[in-house]
C-alpha cells in the first residue's frame, strides 16, 4: 500500500515528554496544575499583553467568550460565513441569533464593506466572530474600528492562526476576547483544547470560574452560577507547553511548504493559491488552491485522484449559510455573488504535514498538474 501522506498531524518534538513526565512524577494528573498556569502565561507572553485561561477546546473558548461578551437569547452575532461550525455552534448555546457575514477575495476572511452592511441591517449586534481562516489574518484593524463604532463585543477566532501577525503584531490579540485552539491538526497540539485571551483579567479571571462549574468561594459546594467543566488538565497543557518550544520552527517549515506549492501553481492559469495579503505573516497552516473559473478540471476531481494514491486533500470549509443546520439564518454579502461561496466551490486544501518530505510533496504537485 502506498504511504499515506496526511493533511496535517500533530507532530511531537521530543520535550514533551519531559513535561508529562514531571506531572506523573508529582501526581498533577487531574484538571488544574502548574503547566496549566505555566503555559498560560508562556501563551499569554507570546501573544504579548494579554491574559489567558486554559480550556478544553477552543469551541469552549468561543462559548465562554459570548458569555462574557453578555450574549443571551435573542441576542445577534455577526459570524464570519466562510468558517468551520466551532466559530458558530456556541452562538446556539446562548440561544442567540447568528448572522453570517461574508468574505473578501484578499484574504478570505470577513469582510469589512459586510459587516458595515450587517450593522445598517441589525444595529443592536452584541458580538462579532471574526475568524482568520487557515491561518491568514482578517483584516482585524478594520473590523475592530467597525465593531468599535457600533458598540459591539470584537471575538477574535485565532484557532488556526496562533504565530499569525497583522501589522508584526500576534494574532489572537485583536480582539476585545481572543481565543486559540490547540486540536490534533493545529500548528501546536495539546492533543485537545484551547486558549481564551484578553486584556482584562477580570474577564479571564470570570472565564476560568465558569470553565470549574462556576463554584462559589465557599467551604462547601455551592453555585450560584451556571458553570461548565471546560478546563484543560495538566498533562494536556504540558504536552502544550513542549509543542510551544518549537512553533516559530512548525511555521518556517508550512511557510516553506506553501512557497513549495506556490512556486510549482503560480506559474499555472487556471491555478491561484490562498491569499496572504502583504501587510500580514500567515502562520500557512494549510497550504490551499483555487482554480480558475470554468476550469476542465474540478476540486472534487482532484480530491478523488489524490485519494487513489492515499494523499489527504479536504475541501474548503463549507460556509455556514449553506450547512442545512443554519440554512434559516440571514447572510450579508455586499457582492453580487457571494465570495465565500464561490471560494467554496473552487478550492481545497492540500495535504500540510510538516513530515511531508519534499519528494512527497513534488509527488502532490506532479498529480495536479497532471490534470491539466
Amino acid at each position: 500500500m502506498k504511504t499515506r501522506i496526511p493533511l496535517s498531524t500533530p507532530t511531537m518534538n521530543g520535550t514533551e515528554m519531559s513535561f508529562i513526565q514531571e506531572a506523573f512524577d508529582t501526581n498533577w494528573i487531574a484538571p488544574l496544575g502548574p503547566h496549566v498556569d505555566a503555559f498560560e502565561r508562556e501563551i499569554a507572553d507570546y501573544i504579548g499583553g494579554t491574559h489567558a485561561a486554559a480550556l478544553s477546546s477552543g469551541t469552549a473558548a468561543i462559548h465562554l467568550a459570548l458569555k462574557a461578551a453578555g450574549v443571551g437569547p435573542g441576542d445577534v452575532v455577526l459570524c464570519q460565513d466562510l468558517t468551520f461550525a466551532a466559530s458558530c455552534n456556541p452562538i446556539m448555546y446562548e440561544k442567540a441569533v447568528p448572522v453570517f457575514i461574508d468574505s473578501e477575495r484578499q484574504s478570505w476572511n470577513m469582510y469589512p464593506k459586510a459587516l458595515e452592511a450587517a450593522f445598517a441591517k441589525y444595529p443592536h449586534t452584541k458580538a462579532v466572530i471574526a475568524v482568520n481562516l487557515y491561518g491568514t489574518p482578517a483584516k482585524l484593524d478594520a473590523i475592530a474600528e467597525i465593531c468599535r463604532a457600533h458598540g459591539a463585543v470584537l471575538i477574535e477566532d485565532a484557532a488556526e492562526s496562533l504565530g499569525s501577525t497583522l501589522h508584526a503584531k500576534q494574532t489572537g490579540g485583536f480582539g476585545d476576547i481572543g481565543i486559540l485552539s490547540f486540536n490534533g491538526n493545529k500548528i501546536i497540539t495539546t492533543s485537545g483544547g484551547g486558549m481564551l485571551l484578553c486584556n482584562d483579567e477580570s474577564i479571564v479571571k470570570k472565564a476560568k470560574f465558569w470553565a470549574t462549574q462556576a463554584r462559589d468561594a465557599a467551604r462547601h459546594y455551592q453555585h450560584s452560577e451556571l458553570g461548565y467543566n471546560y478546563r484543560m488538565s495538566n498533562i494536556c497543557a504540558g504536552i502544550g507547553r513542549g509543542q510551544l518550544t518549537t512553533l516559530d520552527l512548525r511555521i518556517a517549515q508550512k511557510t516553506n511548504i506553501y512557497n513549495t506549492y506556490a512556486a510549482a501553481f503560480n506559474k499555472h492559469d487556471q491555478i491561484s493559491m490562498n491569499p496572504v495579503p502583504t501587510n500580514c505573516k500567515s502562520n500557512y497552516w494549510l497550504s490551499c488552491i483555487i482554480l480558475e473559473d470554468g476550469s476542465p478540471v474540478t476540486p472534487t476531481d482532484i480530491l478523488e485522484r489524490l485519494e487513489q494514491e492515499n494523499i489527504e486533500g479536504r475541501p474548503i470549509w463549507k460556509p455556514m449559510s449553506l450547512q442545512p443546520y443554519y440554512r434559516h439564518c440571514d447572510f450579508i454579502t455586499s457582492e453580487p455573488t457571494s465570495v465565500g461561496h464561490d471560494i467554496f466551490a473552487r478550492g481545497l486544501c492540500l495535504p500540510s504535514d510538516v513530515k511531508m518530505t519534499g519528494k512527497q510533496q513534488n509527488l502532490v504537485c506532479d498529480i495536479i498538474l497532471d490534470m491539466f
